[in-house]
């Protein structure tokens, strides 16, 4: 069955806030008890998505490997989440500290997109590669935590862990398929019939 992302979006309106994040699914729901007896080991696949927190819909899905980390998708992320919803959309992305390198800071400010991305505490305050990224560190020590919390609605971050949630819910924590791109898609398909359900609600 092919079905695209973007056919199952509804809202595609501009200045759209999006949060990223990642989560594990597990291989396969059955020998727990052997794996656990002999310390056989069959591994998890992650799934990375962007999600529209006013809406709730997912508007981009990377699945990888579990050693693949969460800070090496987020170009992916953005640019998957531009063509799904449009480009020149995306006002502002959140993200965890899992994010905060400076890589993601000079794309997103290349791309015009406002970050919402957790800095370190201990952040250092020059450039060092990234001027953008640096302005964004003097600001968080400036403003106090909860004050750049609130000015860049971190808080809205709960919508896309709750969206883990939700489909985990509703079509169970592992895959079945048994080879790699078996079990990709149908993590990509879970969470495309998600956005099915909530618009369809």
């Amino acid at each position: 069955m092919e079905l695209e992302l973007s056919d199952t979006i509804k809202n595609k309106d501009e200045d759209i806030i999006i949060a990223v994040d990642s989560s594990g699914v597990k291989v396969t729901n059955r020998g727990e008890w052997m794996r656990e007896k002999w310390r056989i080991h069959r591994g998890w696949i992650k799934a990375h998505i962007a999600v529209n927190v006013n809406t709730k819909e997912i508007v981009a899905i990377e699945v990888t490997d579990e050693q693949t980390s969460d800070g090496d998708k987020f170009e992916d992320l953005i640019e998957v989440s531009e063509e799904t919803i449009g480009y020149d959309k995306i006002k502002r992305a959140l993200g965890d500290g899992a994010y905060d390198t400076k890589g993601n800071f000079s794309f997103l400010h290349k791309k015009g997109i406002e970050s919402g991305i957790k800095t370190r505490k201990d952040a250092s305050t020059k450039a060092k590669g990234s001027p953008y990224r640096a302005k964004c560190v003097r600001e968080r020590k400036k403003l106090g935590y909860d004050e750049w919390k609130k000015k860049y609605d971190y808080g809205m971050r709960w919508v896309v862990e709750g969206t883990y949630s939700s489909v985990k819910r509703i079509f169970g924590e592992s895959v079945r398929a048994s080879s790699n791109s078996g079990m990709f898609k149908e993590v990509i398909m879970k969470f495309t019939f998600y956005n099915m359900l909530l618009n369809w609600a």
